[in-house]
């Protein structure tokens, strides 16, 4: 559908009463090429559709500050993008509005956990195995080879967390996707997950930000790496030959999410429902590497774009979505014997 058609055809579902009394919001994101993105395929098209002006603004996900307008009442953010454990915690706390979806949108139409309580899903994002192609000439094909260091010799990058490496490490030990979390969550798993890391700590290379991997591997610094699937297609874009395997990968979502209080809120819920359109994910997905959680854009993806996002229909079928439940209910504890562990 053409700009204008597009833009007619959702006109009407912004009344004019709303548009003089809710003429702007800030909406807050995570910054970068990511957010640049949304303004060109989200932020100005809603502005356009609806004559509600979009304030962008970003920060680092330090939901301390969105407490403290909270707690204060000085709530000047309208809409804040967080990820799925803190959209969970911080409902429960009262941090986020809950939102009501009979008017936000069909929720059969998105995702599993693409509509929360307190948040509407803003992409999928994933983490996989990675390597440099024009390095290492036999690919690996799951966390078993990652965890292989005959057959394939050298250091190895991970992130310096918890998460994922714990999964990661059960996969490695033979336990299906479908039970790891099941697994993971008895002392007897978690046990299972620190003995198979213990295997591989000397070859360990911790990285903590999410350019390292592939500036790592193209490097030579590491033979494979977990790696976020963003940064490896946008080194691939830039002429090195890293690719990844989706085998054993993990994707998340991150969200949109209203502070508690926040004034112009009929605004904020049409900027979310808006956000949740077929074609304003798809334009999205194309240019960034990110999916869709509308079901439909989903399966109108581009091969090219397919490779690299998680939930593509092909690639959903062997990769899991990470457990937000699980690491809201258990990530201190966690985390906690993980820094432990590091430092024996």
């Amino acid at each position: 559908m053409g700009a204008l058609l597009l833009l007619a055809a959702l006109a009407c579902c912004f009344t004019a009463p709303a548009m003089a009394q809710q003429s702007s919001i800030t909406v807050v994101s995570f910054g970068g090429t990511t957010q640049r993105t949304l303004e060109q395929t989200l932020f100005v098209p809603f502005a356009q559709a609806s004559g509600i002006r979009v304030v962008p603004s970003e920060y680092n996900g330090e939901l301390a500050k969105i407490k403290s307008m909270v707690d204060s009442k000085s709530v000047v953010w309208h809409v804040v993008q967080a990820e799925g454990p803190e959209i969970l915690r911080y409902c429960e706390e009262g941090l986020f509005e809950r939102l009501d979806w009979d008017a936000i949108s069909d929720t059969a139409l998105l995702m599993d956990d693409a509509a929360r309580e307190c948040g509407s899903a803003v992409y999928t994002w994933g983490i996989a195995l990675s390597w440099d192609a024009s390095r290492l000439k036999t690919a690996p094909t799951g966390w078993a080879d990652f965890w292989d260091t005959e057959k394939f010799p050298g250091k190895r990058g991970l992130r310096k967390r918890a998460i994922y490496n714990l999964e990661f490490a059960l996969m490695a030990d033979g336990v299906p996707l479908s039970e790891v979390y099941q697994v993971l969550a008895t002392k007897a798993g978690q046990d299972r997950a620190f003995a198979k890391l213990d295997q591989l700590k000397p070859h360990i290379q911790w990285w903590e930000a999410g350019a390292q991997p592939p500036q790592w591997l193209a490097a030579g610094d590491v033979v494979m790496s977990s790696a976020y699937n963003a940064r490896i297609a946008n080194a691939q874009k830039e002429g090195y030959q890293l690719d990844l395997t989706w085998n054993g990968g993990m994707y998340g979502m991150d969200y949109w999410a209203i502070p508690k209080g926040a004034a112009n809120q009929q605004a904020a819920r049409d900027f979310i429902a808006f956000a949740l359109r077929q074609d304003i994910q798809l334009e999205f997905s194309e240019i960034v590497p990110h999916g869709p959680t509308n079901l439909s854009a989903i399966e109108k993806l581009s091969a090219e774009a397919a490779h690299w996002i998680p939930n593509s229909t092909e690639n959903l079928k062997q990769v899991l979505a990470i457990g937000d439940e699980f690491w809201s209910d258990h990530g201190e504890e966690l985390d906690a014997r993980f820094i432990a562990w590091l430092a024996q």
